[in-house]
């Protein structure tokens, strides 16, 4: 018996992208359901134009309520969520083969979100999301939301590409996640996840000093192998850089660092941190060289790790051989300068041939 299969999704406002979404799971899936809850601009005669059945809904911030009233619209085996900024980028086969399971699973897929770093550079950070839902399955949460159930959650060589954290697209959104985060705060005060969330919507719009208490709270709070750990550990040590926190980042970074032993991401934020603080502190310097330095090969060593939560792409390759190669060159050491930018060069060559299109 063949599973059918929905794409479910909620938007507004989303002319931008709206098309690249439904033309790209268009031929995997038999039906899609488009739940706009307030657009003015031209989004749902686009999705109509796709083949979506597009449906209405009032705002009530939250997601929740508008992701369930999207999926009690479809009576599919099989639901593919998705974000009007996402696409599939690769391993349709995925899609195809689930019409031959029965629906006992949540599946997990990657969803590669393009990021900007300092100095505007693009970069790609992969994630593994429950999108693939059985019949039944809902969503709880104001925001940040997530699907409740007790089946198990299987991994699928489904990529997705994700662009709406690039600086056009949260300006756009500006202040909505903020808003509701707030709401839901007020509403959960002890919720790490929550602290974590907001922390890290006001880190992407570079509000670091009010982004660090929050940190700080999902740090202290939240349970060492929660899923998110990884990424505000990151987060934090660099929130904490750039507010200057140096010595607080040190002994966060010592606190942590036996934890993250395979993480190419933990090693690249040390190298930046202890970069950052020998400059700040020049009495520190001729110490600190070492320790920038092997944090940065230990960074390489590892290598990459997409099955980490939040891992940046070229972190464990081409970002930690192109700082090794500033590192050198900025020591006057031109032979080890010019290793390290070969080896960059070939990373990102093939970093590029194989990335999110």
């Amino acid at each position: 018996m063949s599973e059918a299969i929905a794409l479910v999704m909620i938007v507004r406002n989303e002319a931008r992208c709206i098309e690249r979404c439904l033309h790209s799971a268009k031929p995997w899936v038999d039906e899609m359901i488009v739940l706009d809850t307030g657009s003015t601009d031209a989004t749902r005669d686009l999705a109509a134009a796709c083949g979506a059945r597009v449906l209405s809904a009032d705002w009530a911030d939250d997601f929740s309520a508008a992701r369930n009233r999207a999926l009690a619209a479809t009576e599919a085996p099989w639901r593919l969520v998705l974000d009007a900024d996402e696409w599939i980028a690769g391993g349709q086969a995925a899609l195809a083969a689930l019409r031959g399971e029965p629906p006992a699973f949540v599946g997990l897929i990657t969803v590669s979100s393009q990021v900007e770093a300092e100095g505007g550079l693009l970069q790609e950070a992969p994630s593994w999301l429950p999108r693939v839902l059985p019949a039944g399955v809902r969503y709880e949460g104001r925001i940040h939301e997530q699907p409740v159930s007790p089946l198990p959650r299987r991994r699928l060589p489904l990529l997705l590409g994700h662009d709406g954290y690039l600086a056009a697209s949260q300006q756009a959104k500006a202040g909505r996640n903020e808003r509701l985060l707030r709401l839901a705060l007020a509403e959960q005060p002890h919720d790490a996840y929550l602290h974590y969330q907001l922390g890290k919507d006001l880190e992407v719009r570079s509000r670091f000093a009010e982004a660090l208490p929050f940190y700080e709270e999902a740090h202290r709070r939240g349970e060492p192998s929660a899923a998110w750990r990884h990424d505000l550990v990151v987060r934090l040590l660099f929130t904490l850089k750039k507010t200057h926190r140096f010595e607080a980042a040190l002994a966060l970074a010592q606190a942590e660092q036996a934890r993250w032993q395979d993480s190419p991401d933990f090693f690249f934020t040390l190298g930046d941190l202890l970069l950052d603080t020998a400059l700040a502190q020049p009495a520190q310097a001729a110490a600190l060289l070492p320790r920038i330095e092997a944090a940065w090969q230990r960074a390489v060593a590892i290598g990459e790790r997409p099955d980490l939560p939040d891992s940046v792409r070229g972190r464990g390759s081409f970002l930690a051989a192109h700082n090794l190669a500033a590192f050198h060159q900025s020591l006057g050491q031109e032979a080890q300068a010019r290793t390290w930018r070969e080896r960059a060069a070939q990373w990102r060559a093939a970093a590029a041939m194989t990335g999110v299109k």
